[in-house]
C-alpha cells in the first residue's frame, strides 16, 4: 500500500516543474531568435553580394551628427558600397521630430565618405528594428540586403529582416564604448528585446508607419545597373 507524498513535498515539486516551465517559455523565444540570426553572420571579409546594403540608426549627437556608434555601421556599409557587395545603401532610422533625423544625417555621412547620393534611399520610419525590417521589404521592395549594425544586435536584426521575408546576411561593427556599463545594458537589453522580436514575428505585427510602396530602392538599384 503507497502513501501520498507530503503536502510540502507536493508543493514544492509543483513549484520546480512551474518554474522549469516558465523558464523554457522565456528561454525559447530567445533561444529561436539568436539561433536563426547567428545563421545568417558573415565575417567581414566573406560577405556575399547583395543588392541592398540595410543600416539601422543607432542615434545623433546634439550636434545632430551620427553617434559613434552609428557612424561605425556607416563605415561599415560605405566599404561593402566601395567594394561592389552592394549597389545601394538604405538607411532607416527615426525622424519622429524635426530635432532627431536620423536618416539625414546619415545620408550627408555617407556621401561625404564617398557613397554616391544617388546610391543612397531614405526611410524615414525605422523607428524600431521591426519596423525597419518590415518596411525594407513591404515598402521598399528590398527582397535580399547585408544587414549592417552592432555585433550584439546583429543576430535579432538578422531575425527580424528574414522573417520579414528579406534573403539577409549580416555583418557586425565594434561595440566598444567608453562607457563599459552602457555596452553591458545593451547586451543584456538583447534578452528582452529578442522575446519581442519572436512575438512580432508570430503575431506579424504590423510596423507603426506603413504607407504606399515606394520605388527608391528599385529607382537606384536601375540606376546603378
Amino acid at each position: 500500500m503507497t502513501t501520498a507524498a507530503p503536502p510540502r513535498r507536493s508543493r514544492r515539486r509543483l513549484v520546480t516543474v512551474v518554474a522549469a516551465a516558465v523558464v523554457v517559455l522565456v528561454a525559447a523565444p530567445v533561444l529561436w531568435v539568436q539561433a536563426v540570426g547567428q545563421s545568417r553572420v558573415r565575417d567581414p571579409d566573406d560577405v556575399p553580394e547583395r543588392p541592398v546594403a540595410l543600416v539601422l540608426g543607432a542615434g545623433l549627437r546634439p550636434d545632430g551628427t551620427p553617434s559613434t556608434y552609428l557612424r561605425r555601421r556607416l563605415d561599415a556599409a560605405a566599404l561593402l558600397y566601395a567594394e561592389g557587395t552592394v549597389r545601394v545603401v538604405l538607411v532607416s532610422g527615426d525622424s519622429t521630430t524635426r530635432w532627431h533625423d536620423e536618416p539625414t544625417a546619415m545620408r550627408g555621412w555617407l556621401v561625404d565618405h564617398g557613397v554616391p547620393d544617388a546610391a543612397i534611399v531614405s526611410d524615414f520610419a525605422g523607428v524600431d528594428t521591426h519596423d525597419t525590417c518590415v518596411r525594407a521589404h513591404d515598402v521598399f521592395g528590398v527582397a535580399g540586403a547585408v544587414v549592417v549594425t552592432q555585433d550584439y544586435h546583429l543576430r535579432r536584426a538578422l531575425f527580424s529582416c528574414q522573417e520579414a521575408g528579406i534573403d539577409v546576411v549580416g555583418v557586425g561593427v565594434s561595440s566598444r564604448s567608453v562607457e563599459p556599463r552602457k555596452a553591458l545594458m545593451y547586451r543584456v537589453r538583447e534578452l528582452p528585446a529578442s522575446g519581442r522580436a519572436a512575438f512580432d514575428a508570430l503575431t506579424h505585427r504590423p510596423p507603426r508607419f506603413g504607407g504606399p510602396r515606394e520605388t527608391g530602392v528599385t529607382d537606384a538599384l536601375a540606376a546603378a545597373r
